[in-house]
């Protein structure tokens, strides 16, 4: 079975149950949206909600589909940055329970978090601060850390350092490691469209992108962009919510339905995606399985509060898998 490897930036979700909006507007935060704050306002946000109903959970996009991969059984390991404190020392062994290898750098500076804040509505407004998860350099890296791996998986976020991602896949090529990669974000893309071409061009065998990602990423309407982006990967994942997904491998194209579920939450749903698609791909499936396990995961992680599934759902989760695979 094919082992796999995830870079990204380690944050610890903190999802805060808040009784009215009172809070966000205390600290200016726009319902519904994601900000970035610095450590001082995000220390005044967290000593300002811990009255409320919370969870914690290791986060952050490429932990979550590594985290995914481990809870389903395949042999995964995750590099990433935290800080020196109790934060870190939670991201790591919340990681490491789920099966993962883990491969931390500890900084000086604090483990970055995402506090969702949760309306009684279920809109979320989220405050991160990344902290020391932007800290991970590409000297970081050593060929070591890739031994043993077969696929490379990164998140899009990563590209704000392209000498990191850069790095990263260079080692991947010369271990001959199969390289995934998820655009992450829209904006982002729209920021570094560039930079994400030129990895995309050199690199990249495996391309995720949701509808926003694939127009900012190529230029043109969503609509039309899959037969774009066929060109940029050896395998490409256009995932267009719930009108379902496309998987396209040269002239090959496969639709995939969408999983019917209740839709709770759908933070995690691209990450969880990524999952499914890459256990099926790791256990030598055809793409329209390794799309259907995608979209079934997906839907199983929207029907919860949050992006971390329990055993439970997972147990469920492996029922549904047997099905897919023994389907004709």
């Amino acid at each position: 079975m094919k082992r796999i490897l995830g870079i990204g930036n380690a944050l610890v979700d903190i999802l805060t149950l808040i009784d009215d909006d009172e809070v966000l507007n205390n600290f200016d935060l726009p319902k519904g949206s994601m900000q970035l704050v610095d450590v001082k306002k995000s220390e005044l946000i967290k000593n300002s909600t811990r009255h409320f109903i919370q969870s914690r959970s290791s986060g952050g996009s490429a932990a979550n589909t590594i985290h995914g991969l481990a809870m389903l059984g395949i042999d995964t390991g995750f590099i990433g940055s935290i800080g020196k404190d109790e934060t870190g020392d939670f991201f790591e062994k919340d990681m490491k329970a789920a099966g993962v290898n883990t491969f931390l750098i500890r900084r000086s500076s604090v483990t970055g978090t995402a506090v969702a804040l949760i309306s009684p509505d279920s809109e979320r407004t989220f405050a991160t601060h990344l902290g020391a998860a932007i800290e991970l350099h590409n000297d970081d890296l050593n060929p070591y850390l890739f031994r043993g791996y077969d696929i490379l998986y990164l998140e899009g976020y990563l590209i704000t350092d392209l000498a990191l991602v850069e790095k990263a896949c260079s080692l991947a090529k010369e271990n001959k490691m199969t390289i995934a990669l998820d655009l992450a974000s829209y904006n982002v893309v729209e920021s570094f469209r560039d930079a994400f071409k030129k990895v995309v061009a050199e690199y990249v065998d495996i391309l995720f992108a949701n509808e926003m990602e694939a127009e900012a990423f190529t230029g043109v309407p969503s609509g039309q962009a899959l037969n774009f982006l066929s060109g940029t990967g050896e395998v490409v994942i256009y995932k267009a919510g719930a009108n379902g997904s496309w998987v396209k491998k040269g002239k090959e194209t496969v639709r995939i339905g969408p999983f019917p579920a209740r839709c709770n939450d759908t933070t995690g749903a691209g990450d969880l995606y990524a999952s499914g698609f890459l256990f099926g791909f790791a256990k030598g499936l055809d793409l329209e399985k390794c799309g259907l396990i995608g979209s079934m995961m997906a839907g199983k992680v929207i029907e919860i509060t949050g992006a971390r599934m329990d055993k439970e759902k997972f147990e469920e989760i492996k029922k549904n898998i047997e099905m897919i695979v023994q389907a004709q």
